[in-house]
C-alpha cells in the first residue's frame, strides 16, 4: 500500500503504484521510468519525479496538479516538473496555474510541452516517449515508453570492433546501426477500446496499463461507450490480442468494491489472460 492508500505492484521489471478510482481520481506513478501518469490525487511517493505524462484535463486526472506542485515546494525541488500532455490543452493549463500561483502566493512553475499523436520525446538514457490518440470528448493521449538501442546492421556483422570503433569516430556510425525500439510500458486510459486497435504497438509494450472502467452488466457496453470508457467485456473479445506479458488494469467505477475486482476478473477473464492480468485497486475500502 502506499501512503494515499492506493495500490503498489510490481509487472515485469516495473512498480506500478498509485491509485486509480474512475472519475474520482487516477495517478500512476511508475518508479524505475521516473513518471507519474495523470495527477488527479496528489502522491507523496511521488513528489520528486521528473516527468508527469497527463492524459487529459478531466479534473480526475489533473485536479491534484496544485497540490502536487506545493509538495515539491515543501520538499525542496527546484527543478519545474516537465508536463507533457495534448498540445491543445498547454495554454489553459498555464493559465490556471498562474492563477493558483496568484492565489496561493507561491510559483507553481512547470515545464509544459505540448504534443501530437506520433510525437516522440526523450525521456532519459536510451528511454523516450511516444504519445498516441486515444478517444474521448476532450483532447486526450495514451503514451508509450519505448527503449531506443542501436543495433549492427547485418551487412556490417562481421566488421571486427575496432573497425566498427573506428569508423564511429570517423563520424559513420549511421551508416553501421539501425535505431531499433523495444516498447517498454504503455498508459491507456479514458478513451474507447479502439484506441488499441488504431495502434497496435501498445499492445506489443512489456506492461500494458490500461482502464477497465465497468467490469460486468451492471454497466453495458453501450453505456461504456457513450462515455467513451473501455469496458471488461471489449476486452474478452479481443483476448487474442492481449498478449503481453503484463496486463495492469485501472480506473475501475466506484460501482465496484476494491474485494470484488479480483472475483470479477477470476470469473470472466480466460485463464491465461488472467494469469498476466493484475488491478490496481487497494487491499480495503476505496480510500475516502
Amino acid at each position: 500500500m502506499t501512503a494515499s492508500g492506493g495500490g503498489d505492484l510490481r509487472a515485469g521489471p516495473y512498480t506500478v503504484r498509485g491509485l486509480s478510482l474512475g472519475g474520482v481520481f487516477t495517478s500512476v506513478h511508475v518508479p524505475e521510468l521516473d513518471v507519474l501518469f495523470d495527477c488527479g490525487v496528489a502522491l507523496r511517493t511521488a513528489a520528486g519525479v521528473g516527468t508527469l505524462c497527463l492524459s487529459h484535463a478531466h479534473a480526475d486526472h489533473v485536479g491534484a496538479l496544485n497540490a502536487l506542485l506545493g509538495i515539491r515546494g515543501l520538499q525542496g525541488v527546484k527543478t519545474p516538473l516537465r508536463v507533457l500532455m495534448p498540445a491543445e490543452i498547454v495554454d489553459t493549463l498555464l493559465a490556471a496555474l498562474r492563477a493558483m500561483t496568484e492565489l496561493q502566493r507561491w510559483p507553481l512553475d512547470i515545464y509544459p510541452v505540448g504534443l501530437s499523436p506520433g510525437d516522440v520525446v526523450p525521456l532519459r538514457g536510451d528511454l523516450w516517449v511516444r504519445a498516441v490518440k486515444t478517444f474521448h470528448p476532450v483532447p486526450s493521449l495514451a503514451f508509450q515508453v519505448v527503449r531506443r538501442v542501436q543495433k549492427l546492421r547485418p551487412e556490417h556483422a562481421g566488421l571486427p570492433g575496432p573497425e566498427i570503433a573506428a569508423r564511429r569516430r570517423a563520424g559513420a556510425g549511421a551508416e553501421l546501426f539501425d535505431t531499433v525500439e523495444h516498447p517498454e510500458l504503455a498508459y491507456v486510459t479514458d478513451t474507447l477500446i479502439q484506441a488499441v486497435e488504431h495502434a497496435p504497438e501498445l499492445l506489443a509494450s512489456q506492461v500494458l496499463v490500461m482502464e477497465a472502467t465497468f467490469l460486468d452488466g451492471r454497466k453495458p457496453i453501450e453505456a461504456a461507450r457513450a462515455g467513451c470508457h473501455v469496458h471488461l467485456d471489449e476486452v474478452i473479445a479481443r483476448a487474442d490480442l492481449f498478449a503481453m506479458p503484463h496486463l495492469v488494469l485501472m480506473h475501475v467505477s466506484q460501482l465496484y468494491q476494491p474485494a470484488e475486482v479480483a472475483p470479477l476478473l477470476d470469473a470472466r477473464l480466460p485463464p491465461e489472460l488472467r494469469a498476466r492480468t493484475q488491478a490496481l485497486v487497494p487491499a480495503g475500502a476505496w480510500p475516502a
